[in-house]
C-alpha cells in the first residue's frame, strides 16, 4: 500500500510516497520550511502545499511535534501554543481534501525504526528511540508495542528540559565541540537509564548521521546504535501508522 506520510516539524515540514510494505520512499523527499511561529493556519496552508506536490488524493499519515490523542494537539514545545486543544486531523483534512490520521513524530520515527530499521530485531524487551534535532523526541516500546507520547525530551536534568541542554539544535546554536556535546546527552541518558531503563538505544534525527562522531563518547547500560532511517524515519512511520487504521 503507498501512502503519503508528511513529517511536521520545529524547522520544515516534510513529506514522501511510501510503500508502507517495504518501508521505503517510492518518490523524492519534498520539503518546506515551517512557517516563522508554526501557528496553525500557516503550517495547514505549508500541509496543503504539499499534497498538492504529490497531487496526493488518499490517505495521508502525518507525524507531528506533540502530544496527540485521537489526532488532537495536548502540548506544544516548539510550535505555536494555538495548537493546544485543535483536532489537528480535522484541520489538515479540511484544508486538503484527504483523510489525514496523525501521531506524536517521534513515535512515527520509532515505528519505522521498529519495523524495518535498527529496531527490527528486538521484538521482545524494551527499546528506546530518540529524536536529536529542534528538541528532543522519544519513542518508547515495549516488547514490540508502543507506549505513546512519552516526552523523555522535557525531563529536568539541571534544572532544565533536557531538550535545553541536548539537542542538536542546542550543539549548533552553542557552538558545542562533539566532546562537550556528548556530556551533555550523557546526562540526558543516564536520567532515562535510572527511570526508565531500556535494552536498546537508537539515536534519530539529522544529526545522526554523524553517530561516529559521538555515540562512541556515550556509556550507557543499554546498546546504543544509529538510527536507520535517520531523517526519513518520520515520513515513513507516519505512511506505516496510516496504513493500520481502519
Amino acid at each position: 500500500m503507498n501512502i503519503l506520510g508528511i513529517d511536521i516539524g520545529g524547522s520544515a515540514l516534510k513529506g514522501a510516497i511510501v510503500d508502507t510494505k517495504k518501508g521505503q520512499l517510492i518518490t523524492d523527499r519534498f520539503k518546506v520550511a515551517t512557517p516563522d511561529g508554526a501557528n496553525p493556519d500557516k503550517v495547514a496552508l505549508v500541509f496543503k502545499q504539499i499534497v498538492d506536490h504529490f497531487t496526493w488524493e488518499g490517505t495521508v499519515g502525518v507525524g507531528f511535534p506533540a502530544v496527540i490523542r485521537n489526532g488532537v494537539c495536548e502540548s506544544a514545545a516548539n510550535i505555536s501554543e494555538k495548537w493546544i486543544g485543535l483536532d489537528i486531523n480535522k484541520l489538515l483534512s479540511e484544508v486538503s481534501h484527504t483523510r489525514v490520521l496523525t501521531l506524536n513524530d517521534a513515535d512515527a520515527a520509532g515505528i519505522a525504526e521498529m519495523h524495518f530499521g535498527a529496531g527490527v530485531k528486538y521484538s521482545q524487551g524494551v527499546v528506546l528511540l530518540l529524536t536529536l534535532g529542534t528538541g528532543i523526541g522519544s519513542a518508547y516500546f515495549v516488547d514490540g508495542h508502543l507506549f505513546p507520547n512519552t516526552e523523555f525530551g522535557h525531563m529536568q536534568v539541571r534544572g532544565k528540559d533536557a531538550e535545553k541542554r541536548a539537542s542538536a539544535a542546542v550543539r549548533k546554536i552553542k557552538k558545542l565541540s562533539w566532546k562537550n556535546w556528548s556530556r551533555r546527552l550523557q546526562e540526558v541518558l543516564d536520567e532515562i537509564e535510572f527511570l526508565a531503563p531500556p535494552d536498546l538505544i537508537i539515536i534519530g534525527g539529522g544529526i545522526s548521521r554523524d553517530a561516529d562522531k559521538f555515540i562512541p563518547l556515550l556509556k550507557t547500560r543499554a546498546k546504543i546504535v544509529q538510527a536507520q532511517y535517520q531523517n526519513q524515519a518520520g515520513i515513513i512511520g507516519a505512511a506505516v501508522y496510516a496504513s493500520h487504521v481502519k
